[in-house]
């Protein structure tokens, strides 16, 4: 039986009253042994009979129309079959949550490398060779492809409380900075892929998408036929980390290939393709400026940014997301511009907003300790709000100054010693800090339980991206049963099944998990019926159930099957109280004066996350965003080429993420216990995302403390940390 529970009141904290003991430890995944051994199947390595292959054809003009396709000119080669135009070709991903179908620009062409058509053939290899061929004819426009050449440009009105004129004018110490960061690509391990085929007016698709609830209705909207008529299976994903939030050029194109030639399509975007069409985070640039009393108070908060995406697209990267909760001030402003440029469109990548936000925000907090003479780390514990500092909400759950605290004592911050006075040969030592936030959501979420005798099925569309989706919820199941997990199996990926929020914004697991949670408490509830006790009595652990004097087996009990579905939305507790992940980031770093090269040395991350549902995949999150952390301070910068937009920095060659060589061995973890009771059912939060936000910053920082230098354009190559030097 399905059930709604909208979240309007804090939550019992249920789970810490069960008794199997499976929340919390560091299970392994249960699908880590098919990812080992090569069988666990992605999207590309379905095959199915007649399936033929097809390959997206790029435009390669800036801005302008698509004149003619001579299909002419690929006729020759052996094993095409069709190169197919639609107006249904969507020009780059959608975002997953939008609500709306993907933009379907016909024959307009809105940047370098927008697909705009795709070759058929019954060979990878000849659909490639033909797509790379094809004679395109072109109407050409002129259009800006920085944001500092575009004469389009969009400015919001500012986001304010209190008078941050007045504050800013009457603060006796001010940082006033501009900081730039360049713009950042995914790079999932899998490229982006899809399958599709069609049966009785009805597609299947198999590709690699983060949520396939939305997924499956932006493919309908796309089409043009009811969603009842669309299936999406994504069981397995290859890290996505925003990129595969909406539906792809790929799946569409697989799609409708597919439905005109009456056979299985795959296409799949090779890495460059995947650089050249799929969404970037925008670059940005960032004035901050802070405001303060002589004693540290902080008076005055302004944070504003410039960022870009191409014509027609809502998203714009949320840049001052954290800034906005931070830490208090008499008055706050936070203003966002937005160039409509032509070059690879801007989207959701991980950690949105935070991620480069806090980059510029952290740093100029420092620049306000170091002109103040206090302490950052001290100087951020005494300007933390009681309240939401925008619209007044109590924070929910809060420990960042334990973070904090905790933090500098376990790494060592009181002997850090002033900034240029350690040295060793010709490296120059620091150390930095930077705190961590990431806003805490809800998404409305279903789930289904099955359980007959001890063994017991989950199934959501949720996705695992590598996140560990599959362990946490057999967990969750697990432990709200009395059961060994390995008797729970977990289904996702298939949108036949409950439509659950999706891998996304880190509100996965609080948003699936719940849902989870609460279908399998139903079946608590007819456990105990069945037993003939109370359901506040019940005990279940090791496939028994125990309660009011009695005892049976599972196995005994549950004869036929217990089915129960739930779904969680959020509701008043997000209206009353603001729910957010906290934490401190810690980092030490080596910077060779002659080279300019950085070395970071060990990093230290404390974190207050709500309830730890697996603590080996936590950490493995919280340790992936730190080192996501790493490439946005000092490697990480896509490059387009200014006279066309097209992505020069296009492979895994020329966009240097963090290899193992850039990752310091001690790379430590710590989190700190807490529940939010606000935040759903389960008191969750999300992980994945804080671990990335704050953490460059610590490094910048740390940059400044070992050298008494800084680095305002991001990332810090060595030829930026020279200049600095030099300067």
């Amino acid at each position: 039986m399905k059930d709604h529970f909208t979240m309007d009141a804090p939550q019992p904290r249920l789970l810490d009253e069960m008794k199997q003991g499976v929340i919390g430890t560091p299970m392994d995944r249960p699908d880590g042994p098919q990812k080992v051994s090569g069988t666990a199947g992605y999207a590309a390595d379905h095959t199915t009979e007649n399936m033929v292959h097809g390959v997206l054809v790029r435009a390669t003009i800036t801005r302008g129309r698509v004149r003619q396709i001579d299909k002419s000119s690929v006729e020759a080669i052996d094993g095409v079959i069709d190169v197919i135009t639609d107006a249904r070709m969507i020009r780059n991903p959608a975002q997953g949550m939008a609500g709306s179908a993907p933009v379907q620009p016909g024959d307009a062409v809105h940047y370098h490398g927008q697909p705009i058509a795709v070759v058929v053939a019954e060979t990878f290899e000849a659909a490639r060779d033909a797509a790379q061929r094809l004679a395109v004819h072109y109407e050409t426009e002129e259009a800006a492809v920085t944001p500092e050449t575009s004469t389009d440009v969009e400015t919001g009105e500012p986001e304010t409380a209190g008078d941050f004129e007045a504050a800013w004018s009457g603060s006796e110490v001010t940082v006033d900075k501009t900081y730039t960061t360049g713009a950042h690509a995914a790079a999932a391990m899998e490229p982006h892929a899809a399958i599709a085929e069609w049966k009785d007016g009805a597609v299947t698709l198999r590709s690699a998408l983060q949520m396939v609830r939305f997924n499956k209705k932006e493919l309908a909207d796309t089409l043009g036929i009811d969603p009842s008529n669309v299936r999406i299976l994504a069981p397995f994903i290859g890290g996505g980390f925003g990129s595969k939030l909406g539906l792809g050029p790929e799946a569409a194109a697989a799609a409708i290939a597919a439905e005109k030639l009456g056979r299985p399509v795959r296409v799949v975007m090779t890495r460059q393709n995947v650089f050249d069409t799929v969404l970037r985070r925008s670059e940005t640039s960032q004035r901050v400026r802070f405001g303060a009393t002589k004693a540290g108070k902080i008076t005055a908060i302004a944070h504003d940014d410039r960022v870009s995406n191409i014509d027609g697209e809502g998203f714009a990267e949320p840049v001052t997301q954290a800034s906005q909760f931070l830490y208090g001030a008499d008055g706050l402003s936070f203003t966002q511009t937005l160039a409509r440029i032509a070059t690879t469109p801007a989207g959701s990548v991980r950690a949105p907003g935070e991620a480069v936000g806090m980059l510029a925000f952290e740093a100029a907090l420092d620049e306000l300790a170091e002109k103040l003479g206090i302490d950052p780390v001290q100087l951020r514990l005494d300007n933390l709000p009681e309240t939401h500092p925008m619209d007044g909400r109590p924070y929910s759950a809060r420990r960042l100054a334990d973070c904090l605290k905790d933090g500098a004592e376990r790494f060592g911050w009181a002997d850090r010693g002033a900034p240029g006075s350690r040295r060793e040969g010709d490296w120059q030592i620091g150390m930095g800090v930077a705190s961590a936030a990431r806003a805490n959501m809800l998404i409305k979420s279903s789930s289904r339980v099955r359980l007959t005798g001890n063994r017991a099925i989950v199934e959501t569309d949720m996705t695992d991206i590598g996140t560990g989706t599959y362990a946490i919820l057999a967990q969750i199941a697990a432990e709200a049963l009395g059961l060994d997990p390995s008797h729970v199996e977990v289904r996702l990926g298939d949108s036949d099944l409950p439509g659950a929020s999706g891998s996304g914004g880190s509100f996965g697991a609080n948003s699936a998990g719940s849902a989870t949670f609460l279908a399998a408490k139903k079946i608590r509830a007819r456990i105990a019926e069945a037993l003939g006790c109370a359901e506040d009595s019940l005990t279940l652990q090791n496939g028994l159930a125990r309660g009011d004097n009695r005892e049976a087996a599972l196995t005994d009990l549950v004869t036929e099957e217990f089915l129960e579905e739930a779904t969680v939305k959020a509701g008043k507790t997000s209206e009353s109280h603001f729910s957010s992940g906290f934490g401190a980031h810690f980092a030490e770093v080596a910077v060779h004066e002659w080279t300019g090269e950085v070395r970071v040395r060990r990093m230290l991350g404390v974190m207050s996350m709500g309830r730890i549902l697996n603590e080996k995949t936590a950490r493995s999150q919280a340790i992936g965003g730190m080192i996501w952390g790493i490439g946005s301070a000092l490697t990480e910068e896509m490059q387009s080429d200014p006279r066309d937009g097209h992505v020069v920095t296009r492979d895994l060659a020329n966009y240097h993420v963090p290899a193992h060589a850039d990752v310091p061995g001690q790379m430590q973890v710590v989190f700190l216990e807490e529940r939010d009771d606000y935040a759903n059912p389960i008191q969750t939060k999300g992980i994945g995302e804080l671990g990335i936000s704050g953490a460059g910053g610590a490094i910048l920082n740390a940059i400044a403390h070992a050298t008494g230098r800084r680095v305002y354009d991001y990332p810090a190559t060595p030829d930026r940390v020279l200049a600095a030097l030099d300067a």
